[in-house]
């Protein structure tokens, strides 16, 4: 007989707000573990409902699946490696400063004093930066141009 603490995937489903796709795709990858079957239904333990909100804050926060599985190793309970949490707080940092940088280079482009923006000096500075970084993560295998230019 099942456990009362045990819930179905459409409970959790519904209590999570996850669709069962994603639920069984974590599970696949190992993020969260059924403890069996009510005839075709994966069952899983309450304690999934507690790990769910927290792969959803680290998927936010820029970590990749296998990253938060690592986080799972040892069953339910995270086991979060605090180095890990501060380099990601720190590539963060660089994601808003070139975030930061790329607003305020299309607030100038959209309030230049130059007739035709193309002539604009910040302008073409900005072009000549994305063109060189995104040649530099081309050649590293990373198709994404960071753009840095600060005004």
């Amino acid at each position: 007989m099942a456990n009362r603490q045990d819930i179905d995937i459409r409970e959790v489903s519904k209590l999570s707000g996850l669709p069962a796709s994603t639920l069984r795709y974590y599970e696949e990858k190992g993020l969260i573990k059924s403890i069996g079957r009510r005839g075709i239904t994966r069952v899983f333990p309450a304690s999934v409902l507690q790990q769910l909100p927290l792969i959803s804050l680290a998927r936010y926060a820029g970590f990749s699946l296998d990253e938060i599985g690592t986080m799972f190793i040892h069953g339910d309970r995270p086991d979060i490696d605090r180095e890990r949490l501060l380099h990601k707080a720190g590539e963060l940092d660089k994601t808003i400063g070139r975030l930061k940088a790329m607003r305020d280079g299309l607030r100038h482009v959209a309030n230049c004093p130059e007739e035709n923006q193309l002539e604009c000096p910040k302008f073409q500075n900005l072009i000549k930066k994305a063109v060189r970084l995104q040649h530099r993560e081309e050649r590293k295998g990373k198709p994404r141009a960071r753009i840095t230019d600060r005004h």
